[in-house]
């Protein structure tokens, strides 16, 4: 019997890039609400791991922002029929009482992926793009930017993470 698709890709494809995600990672979070102006940076503590057989990642974090507590959870994962990364996104303080969903492309070390949010206060829903890095095995750099319906882009959040197991 030949193998799955899924099966081809957690062996040697996007799936299999996927893994190389998993562990341990400690590092610091950068927080920017205006352009430019840093706003917090704070110590951060993280897990990724595999779900479902190896389809999907979790990834829960915590650490602090403006010295209050702060947790998220992502779900990362590659639909293989669309060729498309997909990631599901919570956290204690951007998302409020929201899930973001965004949708992308594999990079040559990680992903890229863009959702949509909006807020009352804006009458134009505004554009989340988020890239995840593996630049060696052991560095995993998690970057966020805030797209304005203009299209104008600044990163808002940037996450080095060393591993640690």
């Amino acid at each position: 019997m030949s193998k799955s698709k899924f099966e081809i890709s957690l062996e040697s494809g996007v799936h299999h890039r996927l893994q190389a995600l998993t562990g341990s990672w400690e590092g610091s979070t950068k927080t920017w609400f205006e352009p430019g102006v840093l706003a917090d940076e704070s110590e951060m503590k993280g897990t990724i791991k595999p779900i479902l057989g190896g389809a999907f990642l979790l990834h829960e974090y915590q650490g602090s922002l403006n010295g209050k507590p702060f947790e998220g959870i992502a779900i990362y994962g590659f639909d293989i029929p669309n060729n498309t990364f997909q990631s599901a996104w919570i956290d204690s303080f951007h998302m409020g009482t929201g899930l973001m969903v965004s949708n992308g492309t594999p990079t040559e070390n990680g992903f890229s992926v863009l959702g949509q949010y909006s807020v009352p206060e804006y009458p134009a829903p505004w554009n989340w793009r988020t890239t995840a890095e593996l630049t060696d095995p052991d560095t995993l750099i998690i970057t966020a930017y805030n797209i304005s319906p203009e299209g104008e882009e600044d990163k808002a959040t940037e996450t080095i993470y060393k591993r640690v197991s």
